[in-house]
């Protein structure tokens, strides 16, 4: 009997249980708001927009501008790729989803940068804004400038994750602006957006995202979200044909619906979208430095100064308001070009390249003491290549210096960039930077679906990997090209 008395409360409590996972969590993120917004990246017209400027929970799409402003940390010098990050105790106790940190741990910055864009890790996004700022709060408030500096007039951040927080809120508008921002104005990062898995160090993590990206043509990023107040978020980029469209959708009801609901607007946009347009690439912010420093002007087009250690500030004199994008070539089909530009340009391009390359000279003895017989060669400037004198071919591979030498097939890579007046700047620029190792190499600018990739082949797998190490040594990024 007692214990047939027991058994309608026990009924009653599973009921309860089952009623609160069925019915009330669910309803929880069907109740978030939905907005939607799609752009053209090419120009950032707006091909579709429902309830954009409603301020929302955007969840983990908040570590975009967490990621955008440890990609301009980096660029500047505050910091570098492989500088060890101590992990603190409020950063390892952050909720999922997370990687793993334990307080006190150290790891490389390069692995907390994965683990926040591909994993969404929100312990990696605190050590992030930590590691940047000294505290979190202190990078929330940059995250803030940095914003207003981008256009995104109804965002307000209050931490690096995107966990729910009263008072964090941003628009499906203000995300597209910022998804459009990382392609443009960072895209030697931006593959990390689409990587299905990468290594983190401390694991090996998959995309958050991975679903859409497999199975919609053309996705290539970026970021997804999800809390219970936000609902299921996600800002994504697609490439077909030189279009490239950029949608963001708030307050999915589930992965499947909200996937769905992207794909949608994808479409939509690829089908409003015309095919031939010219590209405006949106104007970069200027840099700020650390919180309480004083905006650093740099021309558009002009090469972004890098030192190792140290903030850039260049001096009045040197600031200058605008520089004329070059535009693209009529008729054109490529999703990012440019025209052909004069010699008097060409020749200011290099000019600069070389006066930003003479700051990079100095390296670590220990990185030139790996290799003395390659590092210690005598760096006699090269002669200067016919090429930098013409106007841009129309091919989409440019080769600017002819190797001599057989049998070296390794090579090393320095980014990719939005237009191929860009990529050449930055390709003479590291090669004056680095003449020691990069002297004999095959400098290439290969176009690519997504921008112009800047490569130095014909390269033994030492020579590669000492230039490589060089070149981080001085804050570049630099991967190296394996044979094929």
């Amino acid at each position: 009997m007692k214990t047939w008395g027991r058994q309608p409360l026990l009924w009653g409590l599973i009921a309860l249980a089952t009623f609160w996972m069925l019915v009330i969590v669910p309803l929880s993120a069907a109740a978030a708001p939905y907005a939607g917004f799609v752009m053209d990246a090419r120009n950032g017209k707006v091909l579709y927009s429902h309830n954009a400027d409603t301020r929302l929970h955007p969840a983990s799409l908040t570590k975009m501008m967490t990621l955008y402003v440890v990609f301009e940390a980096v660029e500047h010098g505050e910091i570098g790729l492989d500088d060890m990050v101590r992990i603190s105790a409020h950063a390892a106790s952050e909720p999922p989803s997370r990687l793993g940190l334990r307080a006190g741990q150290r790891i490389k910055l390069r692995y907390l940068i994965r683990a926040a864009a591909v994993r969404s890790a929100n312990d990696a996004a605190t050590a992030l804004g930590e590691a940047i700022e000294g505290s979190e709060a202190q990078f929330a408030r940059r995250m803030n400038r940095t914003a207003k500096a981008l256009g995104m007039t109804r965002t307000t951040f209050k931490n690096a994750h995107g966990l729910t927080e009263s008072g964090h809120l941003s628009t499906a508008r203000d995300m597209t602006i910022l998804g459009r921002h990382l392609f443009y104005d960072y895209p030697e990062y931006y593959n990390l957006f689409s990587r299905l898995e990468a290594d983190a160090g401390v694991a090996r993590v998959h995309h958050t995202n991975r679903k859409l990206l497999r199975s919609y043509r053309g996705a290539d990023g970026i970021k997804t979200g999800y809390t219970r107040a936000a609902g299921f978020n996600l800002t994504a980029s697609a490439e077909r044909n030189g279009e490239r469209i950029i949608a963001t959708v708030f307050g999915g009801k589930s992965t499947a619906s909200r996937n769905a609901k992207v794909a949608e607007l994808l479409d939509l946009g690829f089908r409003k979208a015309p095919r031939l347009v010219a590209v405006s690439v949106p104007e970069r912010p200027p840099y700020m430095g650390k919180s309480g420093s004083a905006p650093i002007m740099i021309a558009e087009g002009e090469p972004r100064p890098v030192l190792a250690g140290k903030t850039v500030r260049l001096t009045s004199a040197a600031a200058v308001g605008k520089s004329l994008r070059p535009q693209m070539r009529p008729g054109s089909d490529a999703a990012v070009t440019v025209a052909a530009v004069d010699p008097e340009t060409i020749a200011r391009a290099v000019t600069s390249a070389a006066e930003a390359a003479a700051s990079l000279q100095a390296v670590p003895e220990v990185v030139a003491e790996a290799a003395p017989e390659i590092s210690r060669r005598p760096e006699t400037r090269p002669e200067m290549p016919q090429t930098v004198a013409a106007a841009l071919p129309e091919e989409s591979e440019v080769v600017t210096r002819l190797s001599t030498s057989d049998g070296r097939h390794w090579g090393v890579n320095v980014g990719r960039y939005p237009s191929e007046y860009k990529a050449r700047q930055v390709l003479l620029q590291t090669a004056l930077a680095e003449m020691s190792t990069l002297d004999d190499s095959l400098r290439k600018v290969v176009r690519r679906p997504s921008g112009f990739d800047v490569n130095f082949m014909g390269m033994t797998r030492e020579s590669a990997d000492l230039a490589c190490r060089r070149l981080q040594a001085k804050k570049i990024t630099c991967f190296m090209i394996g044979p094929g």
